[in-house]
This record gives structure tokens, sequence and C-alpha cells, in this order.
């Protein structure tokens, strides 16, 4: 199926949500995420998705949203792919616990002024 960018950044937001809530519904912390590989595995999923969708937006659409940096989302599920055996999950906690919850509020914005 073709998206477009808004339904795309739409399926990013939700990711970015079900992602945010399952880690503060279940109380976890960077620690268990950095030692647990079935943790690990249910978070490399909707990196992933998000990530593919973040790749695909449009240039134009990239440009003009440029304060979220698409490139950096889309280069994660890009190592996550095809590095697995080298990933850093310090660095990947960081990102599930500090900066999804910042994409969340950035992506919540950007919806709420193109609705």
């Amino acid at each position: 199926m073709r998206y477009t960018d808004d339904q795309r950044i739409k399926k990013i937001y939700e990711y970015a949500v079900q992602l945010k809530n399952y880690i503060i519904d279940n109380g976890l912390t960077k620690e268990e995420l950095c030692k647990d590989i079935h943790l690990q595995w249910l978070v490399t999923t909707p990196l992933y998705n998000i990530g593919e969708h973040a790749y695909y937006l449009s240039d134009s659409f990239k440009k003009e949203h440029d304060t979220i940096e698409w490139d950096l989302i889309s280069g994660l599920r890009h190592r996550l792919v095809h590095n697995y055996d080298g990933i850093n999950w310090s660095i990947i906690s960081d990102v599930v616990f500090d900066e999804i919850p910042v994409l969340v509020d950035n992506l919540k914005q950007l919806i709420d002024r193109t609705v």
C-alpha cells in the first residue's frame, strides 16, 4: 500500500505512542531494556516501523518539518535491521526512554496543525 505523508505521520505517531505507553504501563527501566533480550525484541518492531515510515516521507515534507530529525529516525531503523549483532542497547534505551516521548509530543503538534 502506498501511504500519503499524512498517513505516514499518523502511523509513526501511533507506533511511538504504543511504545511509550508500553514502557510506562509496565514500569520498565533503561537498565532492564539493556539486559533483557525479550524487551529488546519487543521495542525493535515499533522502531523498525517508525523508521520505515520516516524513510518514505516525501523530501518536501521532511524539509517543511525539519525540526524533526527524519534522517536519524530512518537511520536508526537501518542500523537495527542491518547491524543487529552490533546494537548498542544503551543508545537504544536512551532513544526509547528519552527521544520517543519528545517525538510523540512533536508529532501530536504536527498532526493537530494539519487536521
